[in-house]
């Protein structure tokens, strides 16, 4: 252990964040002016940092074998510099992709879907509502205006899916994996629609209809406890939305993911899917270990595939896509507001996991470190381009076209995106 320290001496000198070290054996290493602390238990853990593995040191952190003294912004700017370069693992052959997609098939049951979504969905809705904003919005926002708030930016996001969608009153509206209900209540109440949402998540199901009856909505709104395999495509639906839903669906099913979505759209309607996406074309994971952190503390099964393979896998399923935009940078910032929630209410946090009862009382500390590694290096990686957020608009062409009314798009697509935006 002794020859590894000179190189790790080595690598913290580079940082643009200085770095103390607190060893095992109590002496200190350590930089001027350090703004982090890293107190190592072990001697495994501290060898994880000779060789650049921060998702093998942010599982010794949660596990309480690593110490972290320090603002968690400095932190994530000191395991940038800890990186070789882009972190992103790819899929170099036929061997290792047929091997992803074995897992990804096997990982994507009806069964283990729900479970993987209780594990991550479920973990205390009060716990997500002290660092969400008022609607409990738990995806992207859009901050049209730099000087907008969180809340203002999530209810900016809210309304421009709504207008991309072009919701009209009295159509059937559904959203896939509509978690606290923002967006299904938003459209409801801002556009008229009639509107059906679908969670896994049951903390999310009863509160959503909670919500349904407080605004007096049970005429027009529902949510239902359902996997989208299981929906009836009987009566279809004008308008779907899909807002970080397809991460958890899985490489393997997201033909039949597609499929299912063109069974329900009604012929001409229009279809949104936002998602994360990754910044590589032949993405596997985040490597550095970063990418089986995220797999064991925060979400088993999610899968990103790059918006190309996304797009390829629409325009399959007999979809065209009319609009795509890249939002990684708003991502960025929504990830960033949420860190810095979470870090001002830490103790706010920590008693409120403590009295969830279960899984989360008894492991509310490294609930609670995941996430805070979680929330700051997620941002850090949509900074940096790693991962990315798309939102791919569809249609679902009626084979309709009259030359007279401009309908060339066999739907009621408009020809220009200004709608989008002016109102």
């Amino acid at each position: 252990m002794q020859s590894l320290l000179p190189k790790i001496e080595s690598q913290l000198s580079s940082l643009s964040v200085p770095i103390a070290l607190q060893l095992p054996d109590g002496r200190q290493v350590a930089r001027a002016g350090a703004r982090v602390t890293l107190a190592f238990k072990d001697w495994s853990a501290l060898a994880k940092l000779g060789g650049r593995q921060i998702g093998a040191i942010g599982e010794a952190y949660v596990e309480g074998r690593v110490q972290i003294e320090g603002a968690m912004r400095d932190l994530i700017d000191a395991a940038v510099g800890l990186l070789p370069g882009n972190p992103a693992e790819t899929d170099t052959g036929w061997w290792s992709r047929l091997q992803r997609r074995a897992k990804s098939r096997g990982s994507h049951s009806l069964g283990k879907d729900a479970a993987q979504i209780e594990f991550h969905y479920d973990v205390s809705d009060d716990f997500y509502a002290l660092w969400l904003d008022p609607r409990r919005v738990y995806s992207c926002a859009y901050f049209s205006d730099h000087a907008m708030t969180l809340a203002q930016a999530q209810e900016a996001k809210l309304d421009h899916i709504c207008r991309k969608l072009m919701l009209q009153p009295g159509e059937r509206y559904l959203d896939i994996g509509s978690g606290w209900g923002a967006l299904l209540l938003w459209a409801a109440e801002h556009y008229g629609v009639d509107a059906t949402g679908i969670t896994l998540s049951k903390n999310q199901h009863a509160h959503v209809q909670r919500l349904i009856e407080e605004k007096g909505l049970q005429g027009r709104v529902r949510v239902e406890l359902r996997d989208y395999r299981a929906l009836d495509d009987g009566k279809p639906f004008d308008k779907i939305s899909s807002v970080g839903m397809f991460e958890h669906v899985g490489s393997a099913n997201m033909g039949m993911y597609f499929r299912k979505i063109h069974a329900l759209l009604a012929p001409g309607g229009l279809v949104m899917n936002h998602g994360i996406t990754s910044g590589q074309l032949d993405y596997r994971q985040l490597g550095n270990g970063m990418g089986d952190f995220i797999e064991k503390y925060i979400f088993p099964g999610g899968e990103l595939l790059h918006v190309t393979h996304v797009l390829r896998e629409t325009a399959a399923a007999g979809l065209e896509m009319v609009d795509t935009e890249n939002l990684r940078p708003h991502y960025a910032r929504t990830l960033w507001a949420w860190s810095d929630t979470l870090e001002e209410r830490l103790a706010e946090a920590r008693e409120v996991l403590q009295r969830s009862g279960g899984r989360q009382g008894e492991n509310a500390e490294r609930i609670l470190r995941a996430y805070r590694l979680y929330l700051a290096g997620s941002a850090m990686s949509f900074e940096q381009g790693w991962i990315s957020l798309h939102q791919m608009l569809s249609t679902k062409p009626d084979g309709k076209v009259d030359a007279r009314t401009l309908r060339g798009a066999q739907s009621e697509y408009p020809f220009v995106r200004s709608y989008m935006y002016n109102r």
